[in-house]
């Protein structure tokens, strides 16, 4: 295999670690609202959702009247998506693939979807030029990512200082949520951008618990627990972790509110 495909490798099984699908019922509400009061889905367009997770934004999309598939890396992911459409009475083509590779002819959609997901593709670029390869003259593009700046974004990089650097084609996930770099991916594209921004809300009842959670549930921290628990610096890792959250808390009330921030990009493709 080359490297390119062993990291492809170690992402699928980042995100099979822990219960994502417990992270996701989290950002199922602001997240998803916020694009799509922005981003409307009319019935019958042919809508795309990369790395969809466990479905929260294809499932919304096909509850409009939308034609849609939702596509993700990670099999596990899909096989909760599965269930959850089915649960909701709704249709989508769940579709194992690449955000960097898109299995899909040029100007196939008329929405090309993503939310908390393209932007942890390794290769920035050819993520965006896939993305809007696939999408029609006219078409839209809608992605919701974490900030460089905001809670998850300064979450990650405090992880980074304890593990070993990304390869050099490797760019850090929380850049897609800055307006210069995310406009800069998709330039010479004809995809014009208005954004936005939110703030998701995870309340628990105290900064530890919401690290007991993560370092559990969420597949990149549980991942980092295993490597720095076998070096030895997995507790003062989690003490940094502890201490960054507690100082994010935005209640005054005792209890505890992280409010993550997110960029909300809508791009227009040219006719």
């Amino acid at each position: 295999m080359t490297p390119l495909a062993d990291l492809k490798e170690i992402h699928r099984a980042t995100w099979s670690a822990g219960d994502y699908a417990a992270v996701a019922e989290l950002v199922d509400m602001a997240p998803p609202a916020d694009l799509f009061t922005r981003l409307p889905v009319a019935p019958g367009e042919d809508v795309l959702d990369v790395a969809a997770g466990t479905g929260n934004v294809a499932i919304r999309a096909a509850n409009a009247g939308a034609r849609v598939v939702g596509l993700d890396l990670t099999p596990d992911l899909l096989e909760v998506a599965r269930r959850r459409a089915e649960q909701a009475g709704v249709f989508v083509d769940w579709l194992e693939g690449d955000a960097e590779a898109l299995p899909f002819d040029d100007e196939s959609f008329d929405l090309v979807l993503s939310v908390f997901g393209a932007q942890f593709a390794p290769r920035h670029e050819v993520t965006a030029d896939e993305l809007a390869r696939v999408c029609r003259p006219c078409g839209r593009v809608g992605l919701v990512n974490w900030t460089p700046d905001g809670a998850i974004g300064q979450f990650f990089e405090l992880l980074s200082r304890y593990l070993p650097p990304a390869p050099g084609y490797a760019s850090a996930p929380p850049l897609w949520g800055n307006e210069k770099h995310l406009g800069g991916l998709f330039a010479g594209t004809g995809i014009e951008w208005t954004f936005a921004r939110g703030y998701n809300p995870w309340r628990f009842a105290s900064a530890e618990a919401w690290t007991r959670f993560m370092e559990t549930k969420y597949g990149p921290l549980v991942k980092a627990r295993v490597r720095l628990t076998a070096e030895d610096r997995w507790e003062e890792c989690r003490a940094e972790i502890v201490e960054l959250v507690e100082w994010l808390n935005a209640a005054r009330d005792g209890s505890f509110l992280l409010r993550a921030e997110y960029l909300v990009a809508i791009g227009r493709k040219a006719g």
